[in-house]
């Protein structure tokens, strides 16, 4: 049996396991798999946190034997540069799936990839014209602010993900364009970085109060930033959403048990895992190594957190 190695990460979800493996068992069934080699590089965003819980499963599905090497959040460039080359020198990469936000601008990443087989990322990937799949990170901003916009509010802030990531500019390209269509205008006031972190939130909010004290709604990039603003507006003795509203981004399976639960943009990452895959085996068993750019939809969850303005 032909392996595949998998460079690992934390996982997140469980969902996406059994979505995957069906995709797999799927295409298996329809002769498009035959045993080959599977390189997997996983970094620290929550879409390649819920494909890592699938990894086993999916091989085993596809006829391939799964080894791990686990990438620490914190992993930089030359690490994984060097990961890939010992998988490349130490035996036969027939492709690669690659996870890996942090990279997304170094063209080094491009260079090495050029040079493997076929490649899907979940992540743009500077320099390099390979697969991608993905949520609409656009959307994503823009469906809490049109929602908001409908409840009332008009001072709308926002605490925004990693500075300079590519999903933190489409999010932040979709609140602007929401609220231009409101006919309200755009504020760099409102706009905070937060990180993807509880502690983002909890650092963020104070700022954004600073600067205006006016804000009636919070939008943040990322679930867990969202309970960070909630407990900061609980400290400060704001009430959630009678004086202030907050959302979210991810869905996190925690969402719903907030206080008060979460109103969050739903990210489909056991669809994004399972098209990746699937784009990532048929390039493989096809020979080609390209496959069309897939962009899924997001949709929003209202839940308890969001309210009229007052």
């Amino acid at each position: 049996m032909a392996k595949a190695r998998i460079i690992d990460g934390r996982a997140l979800a469980t969902g996406l396991r059994q979505r995957v493996a069906e995709a797999a068992a799927q295409l298996r069934e329809e002769h498009l798999i035959t045993p080959g080699l599977a390189a997997v590089l996983v970094g620290d965003d929550p879409a390649s946190q819920v494909y890592v819980r699938s990894k086993a499963r999916a091989c085993a599905a596809a006829g391939l034997a799964s080894f791990g090497h686990r990438l620490t959040a914190d992993a930089g460039v030359a690490a994984i540069l060097a990961l890939v080359a010992q998988l490349n020198d130490d035996e036969r990469v027939d492709g690669i799936l690659l996870a890996a936000p942090q990279m997304e601008d170094d063209q080094a990443l491009a260079h090495v990839l050029d040079r493997t087989l076929p490649v899907v990322s979940l992540n743009h990937i500077a320099g390099a014209t390979v697969t991608t799949v993905g949520p609409d990170d656009e959307q994503a901003g823009e469906l809490p602010t049109r929602h908001l916009v409908e409840l009332g509010h008009r001072a709308i802030a926002v605490v925004g993900g990693v500075r300079g990531r590519r999903l933190t500019q489409s999010r932040l390209r979709g609140y602007r364009r929401a609220l231009e269509d409101a006919g309200i205008e755009f504020s760099a006031d409102l706009v905070a970085e937060g990180g993807d972190s509880v502690a983002g939130g909890l650092e963020a909010l104070p700022r954004l109060l600073e600067r205006r004290s006016d804000v009636t709604a919070v939008i943040c990039h990322h679930d867990l930033v969202a309970v960070g603003v909630l407990a900061g507006l609980r400290k400060l003795g704001r009430r959630v959403p009678d004086d202030c509203s907050v959302t979210g981004c991810d869905d996190l399976n925690s969402a719903a048990y907030t206080t008060p639960p979460l109103t969050s943009v739903h990210v489909p990452f056991y669809e994004i895992g399972a098209e990746a895959m699937r784009s990532l085996l048929k390039m493989i068993t096809s020979g080609a190594n390209r496959a069309p750019d897939v962009t899924l939809p997001v949709r929003l969850v209202k839940r308890a957190s969001t309210g009229p303005a007052a």
